[in-house]
């Protein structure tokens, strides 16, 4: 499958809206939070896998945005939502930088998807400077309410997640590659329905509120298990 506009309106994006104030833009506005926070401003900032640009354009006026994706169509809808930033179709095992160029870079939910994950963090090491950040994300195997949802957890319901592993062997990629890691947390319970018989709504405040209240403050107190995806910062060496 191509990271098309048919991808973005199926399978995990089937009922997820782009609007102000959705989860989705809370997520956003959450990790350019910890861009700010960590990264050193007005250095060179990295989006690996960007599709629809939306992060990447959080963060012109502190970075000096730099962002791929492998799909035409994304980089077309990104170039809109991103108007200041440096674009490139390649390809995360393949990052067509020199060595050293970034101070932060982001790898939003695109390990998962890729055949061999570990070559893509090697490289995000290699162009990443010392004292650089790392950020990333995916879907959390350790999840404390993986086994209420079986076969339909979120991590599952995309076929083109193809690399899903533990947060330990991501752990390891990550120190493989050269960075030190400084924070590695969860985003909340955001998957309803947990529960068949409980309403949706009372679900997403029960279950979701703590995710909810880390994304709308910035601050960080989710444990690795209590979330859907696994979120590590981490600092070149």
């Amino acid at each position: 499958m191509t990271f098309d506009e048919h991808y973005f309106s199926t399978h995990t994006y089937k009922d997820v809206s782009f609007k102000k104030y959705s989860q989705y833009w809370w997520s956003n506005r959450f990790y350019a939070i910890l861009a700010r926070r960590y990264g050193d401003r007005n250095t060179k900032l990295l989006e690996i896998g960007t599709g629809l640009g939306h992060l990447a354009g959080r963060l012109e006026n502190d970075f000096q945005t730099h962002a791929l994706d492998v799909n035409p169509w994304a980089l077309r809808v990104a170039r809109q939502n991103a108007r200041q930033t440096h674009f490139q179709s390649a390809s995360a095992l393949e990052l067509p930088y020199h060595n050293g160029v970034f101070g932060v870079v982001i790898l939003k939910h695109i390990v998962e998807h890729l055949p061999d994950p570990a070559r893509a963090i090697l490289e995000t090491g290699r162009v990443t400077h010392a004292n650089g950040i790392l950020m990333l994300s995916t879907p959390n195997l350790d999840s404390l309410l993986k086994p209420w949802k079986k076969q339909k957890w979120i991590g599952y319901l995309d076929p083109t997640h193809i690399s899903l592993k533990t947060p330990a062997e991501w752990l390891d990629m990550v120190r493989q590659a050269g960075f030190k890691v400084l924070k590695i947390f969860a985003d909340g319970f955001w998957d309803v329905p947990y529960i068949p018989w409980v309403p949706r709504q009372v679900q997403k405040f029960v279950f979701g509120s703590l995710g909810g209240l880390q994304a709308m403050t910035g601050m960080i107190f989710l444990p690795p298990r209590w979330g859907e995806s696994l979120i590590v910062i981490a600092r070149k060496s």
